[in-house]
């Protein structure tokens, strides 16, 4: 890249009142490219090619152009890249192993988490099986173990059971509902790409909900501890007030257990279960649409931040690639086709994806193992867990319960965020206090009121020198940089829009009067002249921050001073250039580093300090200093800036 240079003859300034020496230095300057006028106006066309690159990423876009037939497969069925790839030899062993090893293990946790939610463990069975064979096609992760969770049970059991009895059909009946809508919202919300939308849910927002909900196991009527322990309530009624629910839960499950094999007598057994795999059956009660949509989001949230995290672990430690809007597509449709076979909303399931990761799979057909199992249980092995006491159930949820409750959490956030921690209790509180709803809202306000303070009220730094070097940082970081009189380096660490400008604004004029407290070089001036602003971190302005930009330099060429602008991106520049801004601030005080902004801004100051302060009053209507101080530029071959 070519240097200009740029020169401060003594006969430009003499027209100031000064010819003095000392703008005879030359600074180099390299110059910034600066957009095409032609291809700054904006049309039809170019508003729908941003709208397709807003949805598709650009690694994505490049893709789609190259991409064969069955590489297209491959995106819409994403087995086909393993089952094209698969060594029989290496594979087959770990992959039946693992899938053996997580079939046995879903087999009681898919009963006990149905009884979790409320509903009969036939059920949870049905919701172990049809799944995983539809998610073994169209998701993308090879490890990950989908299928009835804690979490969502939990969810599942707090909303329906304010709307239903748990032992009606209607219960049952919204909860396949509710997983038809999951699975509904997860395939759009991975089709349009729309995953980075449940980020603004913060995870210590997720992570406090459990705790609250934990609470409610033992005291629900539906859940399995409650059966547990039967007609036996009225003996644990003091313990419930003395001792954690899951002690007691824990305790009296062991006696009874006990006390069933010495006695041989039934303690609350599971009962029959429907033995054959789950019939066809579309999914009613539409009319209860409206009261489960808060539920279905946020169970959708709980797939995105948990089951699509794990995916991309599992995926980055197997050394393949994986889209998360992709996988929650896969998951979606799991949801969709398993609703028509009675299951509830599943995900997918930390500690069974670990067990299936350690115990070596490689590829889906893992997963295939595991609905092989599930589908041989339903059709053989439902007579053997009639006899199953209640108690066994019960272990296994508050086993898993335990697991989701972190109060570890709540003591780091509070050594690593304050905010956080306050979100994690504002969250606490009011799940505990007004419910699973209230308490999302609530944590999902909150954490959206965080996001939206720290964007309207951005980082600024004023930028000094560091000494011996032309690279300029944040003084407060580093109090031995140094500015210069007369100039204020501001750097935005943010896009710049409407919500934000003002208070950027602010911070500039305050920065304009109060300039004290590092150390300054160069020429001394009574005040501020030049503002150059680093908008290198400033990936997006908006038309709302083009016009205070405008109203900004008008108010600053009012007080004499000029406003400078240090490598805008090529988005940020287009936009200026678009808007008019590029030729009312003018393209000679666009540069491409800081350093060369502040030498063209020290040729200025140090002219305008040999230029004597009484000016003859037929010179009042000639040009500003700085409009006769550019001329120069039309006699250079090359101009300074271009």
């Amino acid at each position: 890249m070519e240097i200009s240079y740029a020169s401060s003859s003594a006969k430009d300034f003499a027209a100031g009142g000064s010819g003095s020496g000392g703008g005879g230095r030359q600074v180099k300057v390299i110059p910034l490219r600066h957009p095409d006028p032609s291809s700054a106006s904006s049309s039809l066309l170019s508003s729908l090619v941003s709208l397709l690159a807003f949805l598709l990423p650009p690694r994505w876009r490049t893709k789609f152009k190259q991409m064969t037939l069955l590489q297209w497969m491959e995106v819409l069925i994403p087995c086909i890249r393993w089952i094209r790839t698969y060594k029989w030899r290496e594979y087959l062993q770990v992959d039946l192993m693992a899938g053996l090893t997580v079939g046995i293990m879903l087999v009681p946790q898919a009963m006990s988490y149905a009884k979790l939610a409320g509903l009969q463990p036939i059920y949870g069975l049905y919701s172990g099986f049809v799944p995983i064979f539809i998610y073994a096609i169209f998701g993308s992760s090879r490890q990950l173990a989908i299928g009835p969770v804690a979490l969502v049970s939990l969810l599942v059991s707090n909303v329906l059971a304010g709307i239903a009895d748990t032992s009606s059909e209607l219960y049952t009946e919204l909860a396949i509902l509710l997983a038809l809508m999951v699975g509904v919202l997860e395939c759009i919300m991975g089709f349009l790409r729309l995953g980075w939308i449940i980020r603004f849910i913060s995870h210590s927002v997720i992570s406090v909900l459990v705790a609250p909900l934990c609470d409610g196991i033992y005291h629900s009527r539906s859940s399995p501890c409650d059966e547990a322990l039967g007609k036996n309530q009225e003996k644990v009624a003091v313990s419930k007030g003395s001792r954690p629910a899951y002690c007691s839960c824990l305790w009296y499950s062991f006696c009874e257990s006990v006390s069933s094999i010495i006695n041989f007598r039934a303690y609350m057994q599971v009962g029959e279960i429907p033995q054959g795999l789950p019939k066809f059956s579309v999914p009613k009660e539409f009319g209860y649409l409206k009261s489960l949509i808060p539920t279905a989001f946020l169970i959708t949230g709980v797939a995105i931040l948990e089951s699509v995290g794990i995916a991309k672990a599992l995926a980055a430690k197997n050394g393949y690639e994986l889209d998360s809007n992709q996988e929650l597509f896969g998951l979606g449709v799991a949801n969709v086709c398993g609703s028509f076979f009675s299951i509830y909303p599943t995900t997918g399931s930390f500690s069974r994806s670990a067990v299936n990761h350690e115990s070596g799979a490689k590829t889906g057909l893992s997963g295939i193992v595991m609905g092989i199992i599930m589908g041989c249980a339903l059709l053989f092995m439902t007579p053997l867990f009639t006899d199953i006491p209640q108690c066994c159930l019960a272990a296994i949820v508050i086993s898993a319960v335990m697991g989701l409750v972190d109060y570890d959490e709540a003591i780091f956030l509070w050594h690593t965020d304050k905010k956080d921690f306050l979100l994690w209790t504002i969250t606490c509180i009011t799940t505990l206090f007004f419910g699973i709803e209230i308490g999302v809202l609530v944590g999902v306000g909150s954490s959206l009121a965080f996001v939206i303070h720290e964007s309207a009220n951005p980082h600024i730094a004023v930028l000094g020198r560091l000494p011996g070097t032309t690279v300029y940082r944040n003084v407060q970081q580093y109090p031995e940089a140094y500015t210069y009189h007369g100039i204020v380096i501001v750097r935005v660490d943010a896009p710049i829009y409407f919500a934000n400008i003002s208070y950027i604004k602010e911070r500039l004029q305050e920065y304009e009067i109060d300039d004290e407290g590092t150390m300054k070089r160069g020429p001394e001036v009574e005040k501020i002249y030049f503002v150059i602003i680093e908008m290198a971190p400033v990936t997006y302005i908006d038309s709302s921050a083009i016009q205070a930009l405008k109203d900004l330099y008008q108010e600053y060429q009012t007080r004499g001073i000029q406003l400078a602008l240090s490598n805008p991106n090529q988005k940020v520049l287009q936009t200026l250039a678009s808007c008019g801004v590029l030729e009312l601030i003018g393209k000679e005080w666009y540069f491409v580093r800081v350093h060369d902004a502040v030498q063209v801004c020290l040729q200025h100051v140090q002219n305008l300090k040999e230029s004597p302060k009484k000016v003859d009053p037929a010179m009042k209507n000639e040009p500003s200093i700085f409009q006769r101080s550019w001329k120069q530029n039309d006699d250079l071959k090359e101009p300074l800036i271009v």
